[in-house]
């Protein structure tokens, strides 16, 4: 059985919340609450582990488990970068090729594998597990490269935000236009989604004098944590009356 969402309009939606909120709550761990990039990232990583453990040895899909796990590999994947970059010195440039070198061997090894990467046919174990080891490591890359186009290269929080938006939109477009592999241009697009929610989370959080909206990562968190809630209820919801609406007719 698919234990993973399909892929809509909402997914998306929640994909940026989720890569937002994974940025202004991890910035929250590790500079507003002074917790430090090392314990941040072995805080969050421990989470992520556990959820993704529970997700692997459940047996259907479960909204609620399912964008924990996502959020756990975002704030985690901001924290791991952020120590990359800033505590070990690599800089941005240097970590976000880092970054690209161990995503790209992942894809790699998954191909190599036999298993499919569409995300619509992954239904084993092993799959799975290279499907969650591409989403941990494509947001730590998108942590660094939003960094990198938000300071180094002086495009700003909301230019970085911009540049990224229209490059999913190129994206999308191909998707429609084009023929070129969907699954291709699916995980482009999952890749490119963490670097505009780290940057569209940085803009939320800076202050007005670095470019940002001075929201503070405490008001951001919460904001993107409560859309993020009412639409994981939404999805329950619809997935509950949808398994009711089925159960008759298996009967």
């Amino acid at each position: 059985m698919n234990k993973l969402p399909q892929i809509t309009l909402a997914f998306w939606v929640m994909k940026i919340c989720a890569t937002t909120l994974g940025e202004t709550a991890g910035d929250l761990l590790s500079m507003t609450l002074n917790v430090g990039y090392a314990i941040s990232s072995l805080i969050l990583i421990s989470v992520f582990l556990l959820t993704l453990v529970t997700q692997l040895f459940s047996r259907a899909y479960h909204p609620v488990l399912y964008w924990l796990v996502i959020l756990s590999t975002s704030t985690a994947g901001t924290t791991m970068s952020d120590f990359m970059d800033r505590t070990l010195g690599l800089g941005y440039a240097t970590g976000s090729m880092i970054l690209i070198g161990i995503l790209l061997a992942i894809f790699a090894l998954w191909r190599m594998s036999g298993d499919s990467l569409n995300v619509n046919k992954i239904q084993s174990f092993r799959g799975e597990m290279f499907y969650w080891m591409a989403i941990l490591f494509s947001n730590t890359l998108g942590t660094a490269l939003g960094d990198f186009l938000a300071d180094d290269s002086g495009l700003g929080f909301a230019g970085g935000a911009l540049l990224i938006g229209s490059t999913i939109a190129l994206v999308v477009l191909a998707r429609y236009f084009t023929k070129l592999s969907p699954v291709l241009l699916f995980w482009a697009a999952f890749v490119l989604t963490r670097p505009f929610g780290a940057t569209l989370g940085d803009f939320l959080t800076k202050p007005h004098e670095k470019g940002g909206l001075d929201f503070g990562t405490i008001g951001s968190s919460l904001v993107l944590g409560g859309v993020l809630l009412a639409m994981i209820g939404l999805a329950s919801f619809y997935k509950g009356r949808s398994a009711r609406e089925v159960a008759p007719q298996l009967s």
